[in-house]
């Protein structure tokens, strides 16, 4: 993989040069002080994958990968020696296209290689994506469902340029919007809390971390908060799990958004927002199956393009909508 590396630190460089080297198929075709340099090499030499920087002088991360993902878009991991400390600059970052985010590794602090594992495992995670071969959709009509009264549920999906979207479409909805709420969106369970935190306070909604057990209810916002996917079991409660193991995303849209299919007794609609790769977009189709509302964000309005192309490529969505026309569509459909 053609990989740059854009930071102002020649010790975060030599460190990610080093981790980069335990991977042979790595070739590191350029190196950036700053995000303005970034956007000029990016432009005349687009690699594959950038590791970026979040504090530079000049201009930072988040402008550059905002410049980038609209100019010359390539994958984008950013890379930061305090995560914590910058996680509203993370969201903004991940808003404009940036699909993970991983700590420098340490520069010459015990194991080397497992230093650079954590790196290098997103990294590998990142190239199925842009490999990623088309999977066979299976039909689970005739699932069963759980007898009752009928409740509602709106399941959102979304990865890169997620967190911007999930911001925008959960404004739109009141805080008794009557379906309750269930997102998975692509990020590591350090940064899960404060995504969870950042929502809640940015769109006025109750938005927290969904607990093992627990049943989906209206006035609630959970967001998946692990690194296991999580799960709709057949009594209505969510459930982490580890398994699949061989899911390239943890958690997998795909995994609840079939589970959701199964065993959801009531009113749902899936919704898939921007990403890449194609996770979600089996699900998405396994719920349409089922007879559920099923909405893909267009391509304008996607940051990337991705997942949601991909559900539109085996007509999984029922609709595809610009992201402002989401939340409007889920009032007409719960708010009687």
């Amino acid at each position: 993989m053609k990989i740059a590396i854009v930071n102002d630190m020649p010790m975060a460089v030599e460190a990610l040069r080093r981790a980069l080297a335990f991977e042979p198929a790595h070739e590191v075709v350029w190196v950036a002080s700053n995000g303005e340099e970034a956007v000029r090499q990016c432009a005349e030499l687009t690699p594959d994958l950038i590791l970026m920087d979040l504090i530079m002088p000049v201009m930072d991360g988040v402008e550059a990968t905002r410049r980038i993902m609209a100019e010359s878009p390539c994958a984008i991991v950013i890379v930061t020696v305090d995560r914590e400390q910058n996680v509203h600059r993370v969201f903004e970052a991940m808003g404009f296209g940036a699909l993970d985010v991983v700590d420098t590794p340490a520069l010459g602090a015990g194991n080397a290689r497992e230093a650079a594992a954590p790196l290098l495992r997103k990294i590998l995670n990142i190239g199925w994506l842009m490999g990623q071969g088309d999977k066979r959709v299976q039909s689970v009509m005739g699932s069963p469902r759980l007898q009752g009264l009928r409740k509602r549920l709106v399941v959102i999906g979304s990865s890169a340029g997620g967190p911007a979207a999930l911001e925008v479409l959960l404004k739109g909805l009141p805080r008794e919007f009557s379906a309750a709420i269930v997102l998975v969106q692509h990020v590591d369970q350090v940064f899960a809390a404060g995504m969870a935190e950042w929502l809640s306070s940015s769109c006025g909604l109750n938005v927290r971390l969904a607990r093992d057990g627990e049943t989906p209810q209206a006035g609630t916002v959970l967001l998946a908060g692990t690194n296991h996917h999580i799960r709709l079991l057949k009594n209505g409660t969510l459930a982490y799990t580890a398994e699949p193991v061989d899911e390239i995303y943890r958690p997998s849209i795909d995994v609840f958004f079939e589970s959701v299919a199964r065993y959801w007794n009531g009113d749902a609609v899936g919704v898939l927002l921007t990403g890449m790769g194609r996770d979600g977009a089996q699900g998405l189709k396994l719920m349409r199956q089922q007879g559920f509302l099923t909405i893909a964000q267009d391509q304008f309005s996607s940051s990337v393009f991705g997942m949601p192309k991909a559900a539109a490529a085996i007509d999984a969505a029922v609709e595809i909508r610009p992201l402002d026309k989401i939340a409007p569509r889920l009032l007409e459909v719960f708010v009687k």
